[in-house]
């Protein structure tokens, strides 16, 4: 068993080679937001950026897309026709993944979920997206919901779950809330083994397995339960993953940077914390 500790960081952020490209270190695409959630996505775009990834690109509803593109000159945002994620939409999405893809020779992953509510349709929607990409993803929040009507469309894609413990429950069947580290541990292995994904669990210690290794992160801090520190581990992880780091990795990673840079926020700011104050204190948490 591994405990998550600074020098994971080391690992990822080496000391960038003079001839890179832009994308060398990913594009990542932000699928998330509806009428009336649009900081979900921008959130896991703005963490994303301060984690060294190259571009993010959101896409969301008409809205929430339009909201989140006056939030900062960073981020690209494009509009959806609709309210919310509808079938519809489905070949603009393709269309965008496969664009990103090509342009970002390959390196590049995707974040859903965040804001997206849980519709038939929207549900629907998400699933045959992923049913039919071939790319990194990590699956949040309302994607977990969809996700667990089909698991089977986990097995063996390079996906990273990132379930709080009753989005754990939704997706598998089991119950984690007020049980021990050790019995969640048995409990996350066995499901990410028989699902054949990626699950990090999250918690006052974060516990991470691929079905084989687990890994515990103890880092954090009980400011944390703030809307929208979820959203922000969320694209810490999509970022790493964009530039090639396997979900497993990434999500130990990514659980790292977003609980120091909460626990930096935290102890400047008090009961006064918001997920923007962690996202500000990502540089302070990153190799320089």
């Amino acid at each position: 068993m591994l405990e998550v500790k600074k020098d994971i960081l080391k690992k990822i952020y080496k000391t960038r080679p003079k001839n890179v490209r832009k994308y060398d270190f990913g594009l990542l695409l932000v699928i998330g937001g509806s009428q009336f959630y649009s900081g979900s996505p921008a959130l896991a775009a703005m963490a994303a950026f301060k984690s060294g990834v190259d571009m993010v690109r959101i896409i969301a509803p008409f809205r929430a897309a339009n909201i989140i593109a006056c939030f900062s000159p960073n981020l690209a945002a494009y509009p959806l026709p609709g309210n919310w994620l509808v079938k519809e939409d489905l070949p603009t999405l393709f269309t965008m993944t496969e664009s990103a893809k090509e342009v970002a020779r390959g390196n590049i992953a995707v974040v859903i979920g965040g804001g997206m509510g849980r519709t038939k349709e929207t549900q629907e929607a998400i699933l045959e997206y992923l049913s039919k990409i071939s790319v990194p993803v990590v699956i949040d929040a309302d994607a977990i919901y969809a996700i667990s009507k089909k698991p089977e469309l986990m097995s063996n894609k390079n996906f990273l779950i990132t379930p709080h413990g009753y989005e754990f429950y939704v997706l598998t069947g089991k119950k984690v809330i007020g049980k021990s580290d050790e019995e969640k541990i048995k409990i996350v292995q066995k499901e990410a083994k028989r699902l054949k994904t990626t699950i990090l669990l999250k918690g006052k210690t974060d516990v991470i397995s691929n079905g084989k290794d687990i890994s515990l992160n103890r880092t954090g801090s009980p400011l944390l339960t703030v809307g929208g520190c979820g959203d922000t581990l969320a694209g810490i992880c999509g970022a790493l993953m964009a530039r090639g780091i396997d979900p497993f990795t990434a999500a130990q990673a990514g659980a790292f940077i977003n609980s120091s840079a909460g626990v930096l926020a935290g102890k400047k700011l008090g009961e006064s914390v918001t997920a923007t104050d962690l996202i500000n204190e990502i540089a302070n948490i990153l190799p320089r």
